[in-house]
């Protein structure tokens, strides 16, 4: 596996895999403890954007087309095992291009059997994002805030001056890829889709249901109790509120 999947758990027996796509700014960190809480059958993989944890010395993707091609070798690298897709914040648009893609491919890549999107608008509704997600022309200190409101940047990190620079640093290049991405008008996918978003969050239900003229296959919306991160509690446990891992397979 390359070094752009990190396995918190390998589970080489399991039958199917859980990779899961981060916000912007983060890496896998936020997402591993998800591997104790997952089925037996299921093994956590976690995608890790160029220019942070174990990627540290490969530069930030350039743009949106350069991070896809990264994401798709990194899929590409998962075996023949099923797997779910999930994505939260802007791993949400990236879970769902790299969907759409997948779908699309003629060179024999293998879509998810799912989609889970996470706290976030639409991409179709690109013009919707504007005052909801900071942008990469915000001053560092309005993404430090904003990092600290809901919850992805803790105090610790906000105190320390090194620190602080390096959160907003990889937060700006992750929000200049968003910048350049381009939603294909009238793009799809079929895989069976769910959307969570936190009652609390300003990604509401009314943009959790932008998402489903994106939707060709199965469509479930699931309101959880929280912000922008739900609370920690479910946080820890968000595995278990993924539909689509819990559904019975036929054999």
């Amino acid at each position: 596996m390359p070094a752009s999947l990190f396995r918190p758990l390998p589970r080489p027996r399991a039958g199917r895999t859980l990779l899961c796509v981060s916000f912007a700014g983060g890496g896998t960190t936020a997402f591993r403890s998800w591997a104790e809480v997952l089925p037996p059958d299921v093994e956590l993989a976690l995608y890790c954007y160029p220019g942070r944890e174990g990627r540290f010395t490969v530069p930030f993707a350039a743009d949106w087309e350069e991070l896809m091609r990264d994401a798709l070798a990194a899929v590409r690298s998962l075996g023949e095992r099923p797997y779910l897709l999930a994505g939260h914040s802007m791993g949400a648009w990236v879970a769902f291009d790299l969907a759409r893609r997948l779908e699309k491919s003629a060179d024999g890549d293998r879509p998810p059997s799912a989609l889970i999107v996470s706290a976030a608008v639409s991409p179709a509704q690109v013009a919707e994002t504007r005052g909801i997600s900071p942008s990469s022309g915000d001053s560092d200190e309005e993404l430090l805030n904003w990092m600290g409101g809901i919850g992805q940047a803790s105090s610790a990190v906000l105190a320390e001056p090194e620190l602080r620079q390096m959160a907003v640093d990889v937060f700006r290049a992750d929000l200049r890829v968003v910048d350049t991405y381009r939603h294909p008008p009238g793009a799809t996918v079929a895989a069976p889709m769910q959307v969570l978003y936190g009652e609390g969050d300003v990604v509401d239900a009314r943009a959790a249901e932008s998402w489903r003229p994106l939707a060709k296959g199965p469509f479930a919306v699931d309101r959880l109790p929280g912000g922008h991160f739900y609370t920690p509690e479910v946080w820890a446990r968000l595995p278990e509120r993924l539909t689509a891992l819990h559904t019975v397979r036929s054999s």
